[in-house]
């Protein structure tokens, strides 16, 4: 059945009046703040190198909910962004990362984009008691420091176990595939998709009947896809970023491939549709936590205000950091305090945005749901909301 958005909330006037808690500074003391304080936020981003189209789109998103809070007269703080380009590198995210808690003394963290870059960052978090909030570190027990998660890691997008699950049950339940092949990324990323899609689409009584894998910043795909081609599958799943997936697309395509296709968040790029071309991009689905299929008042607000400050459309990435930062300056405006204060008030957090309704879990991941779109010449036309676990 066709799934709804959540109510979302895109105003910042909207958001402050669900204030949680938070504070500015550094280190491992909390600091009280006064009403008017310039307080640091840091934005640690892959603004460049391979996968600077996620970095870029998430600073946007941060920089406009940091913008529409200082506009707004009512917001106890001025918010001053501190910005650091980790270039996709996880010994580059880290840097960053103390470079902005020790040094710039910045209240939270927003970012990074990838799984890995953030991870690195965790422990630096929890070493100064200064929150990071990750908008799409879907790794799967990103958040976990062994069998407890890092006091001060926090994420709002759901996991790669959970998206890859709710893929296989759409593909076998909803669309009614049964045989699939499977090209994944040598990564992280990649390989967890893979095992859970597996395991539930199998499970589901479904057959996977061949995988196969690629590495990133591959270009040629002809051998993999001629492995595949000839298998009988009725729906192919690709586990992996738009960079590859889109050229995958294009040539399996072209190749005479026409069954059905499946991706996860990594396909969330307008850089999809020009590397795959838009008439390869039907029969196409994809999940995601955020759509602008059926979109309510406040989520329209936000698209306007976001196109006219950038002159482009967001995506998924730019909404759910414009989310993780309201979380943060909610939490800030709340508990007027850092450190210990500030995470107590993330934790507690009942948040309501863009790209749903949450709490954390004890694992400081969002409890919500996946959203799949259909594509039809590259574009959205309807979103499907999908529970894997019933």
């Amino acid at each position: 059945m066709k799934g709804k958005l959540l109510k979302t909330f895109a105003s910042s006037a909207v958001a402050l009046s669900m204030l949680v808690g938070c504070s500015s500074g550094s280190g491992t003391a909390s600091t009280e703040l006064k009403e008017g304080d310039t307080v640091k936020i840091g934005l640690n981003y892959e603004l460049s190198g391979a996968v600077a189209s996620y970095g870029q789109a998430e600073y946007k998103g941060a920089s406009l909910a940091i913008k529409q809070y200082n506009e707004n007269k009512d917001s106890k703080y001025k918010i001053k962004a501190v910005k650091m380009d980790n270039k996709g590198d996880a010994s580059e995210s880290t840097s960053a990362a103390t470079k902005l808690m020790t040094e710039d003394g910045v209240a939270f963290v927003v970012g990074p984009a990838t799984s890995g870059a953030s991870i690195a960052t965790y422990p630096v978090a929890d070493q100064n008691q200064v929150p990071v909030i990750s908008p799409s570190a879907t790794q799967v027990d990103a958040t976990m420091n062994g069998d407890s998660p890092y006091e001060y890691a926090f994420r709002i997008c759901f996991e790669d176990s959970y998206q890859g699950k709710a893929m296989a049950k759409f593909g076998y339940e909803n669309l009614g595939k049964r045989k699939a092949v499977i090209i994944n990324e040598v990564s992280d990323y990649g390989k967890g998709l893979t095992k859970v899609f597996t395991q539930k689409f199998e499970d589901l009584g479904g057959e996977v009947v061949a995988t196969e894998s690629y590495n990133a910043k591959d270009t040629d795909f002809a051998g993999i896809i001629t492995k595949v081609k000839d298998k009988g599958a009725d729906v192919l799943f690709i586990a992996g970023y738009y960079s590859e997936a889109g050229l995958i697309i294009k040539q399996a395509r072209e190749a005479g491939m026409d069954c059905t296709i499946l991706g996860a968040d990594g396909f969330e790029s307008e850089k999809l549709v020009e590397l795959a071309g838009k008439e390869n991009l039907n029969n196409c689905y994809y999940s995601t936590a955020y759509t602008t299929v059926n979109a309510s008042d406040d989520l329209t607000a936000f698209v306007d205000a976001y196109t006219k400050e950038y002159g482009e459309a967001p995506n998924m990435f730019s909404a759910l950091t414009y989310d993780a930062t309201n979380l943060g300056l909610q939490a800030l405006e709340k508990a007027g305090k850092t450190g210990a204060d500030l995470q107590k008030a993330i934790a507690d957090a009942k948040f309501e945005g863009l790209t749903g309704s949450f709490t954390f879990d004890k694992t400081h991941s969002p409890k919500k749901s996946v959203l799949v779109v259909n594509l039809v010449d590259g574009v959205q036309t309807e979103a499907v909301s999908v529970d894997p676990n019933k």
